[in-house]
């Protein structure tokens, strides 16, 4: 770009149409030692001892629980009706304190209450059930 240093019109009302650069230039000068300060920050790295190799497959069978919440949002343990509150509690108490830890699978109805699938999670969780799972979802999905 050139500069203008005299004009061949005689008007003095006439605006100066060329572009201001020194916002343009101060942003990039801003952004510049921004990118400097941080480039340190990003080469910093930490010591992980990672493992090597590929373990070898896990021979343990896990145990598989499963609880089902009906539609009329009643409760089966493996396909064995629970009656009530106190034996959903100690059968979660049970696998809790079980070794190894087996998988807990809850499946809900689509017409089950939230109510009631929330609160076994939640009794499950406060028990001590650490390997829960929601199965079934495939029920959910809009066709």
């Amino acid at each position: 770009m050139g500069m203008n240093v005299g004009s061949d019109s005689t008007t003095e009302d006439e605006g100066i149409v060329d572009i201001n650069t020194t916002p343009l230039i101060d942003v990039m000068l801003v952004l510049l030692i921004m990118l400097i300060i941080t480039i340190p920050l990003q080469t910093q790295s930490v010591a992980i001892d990672l493992p090597q190799g590929n373990p070898p497959p896990s021979t343990e069978e896990v145990p598989v629980v499963t609880l089902v919440v009906d539609f009329d949002n009643s409760i089966t343990w493996n396909g064995q009706p629970v009656n009530g509150e106190d034996e959903l509690q100690a059968h979660l108490r049970e696998i809790a304190a079980a070794q190894p830890k087996p998988e807990f699978h809850i499946q809900p109805n689509r017409l089950a209450d939230y109510k009631t699938v929330i609160h076994v999670m939640a009794d499950a969780q406060r028990l001590g059930v650490t390997q829960m799972g929601i199965v079934g979802q495939e029920q959910f999905v809009d066709q």
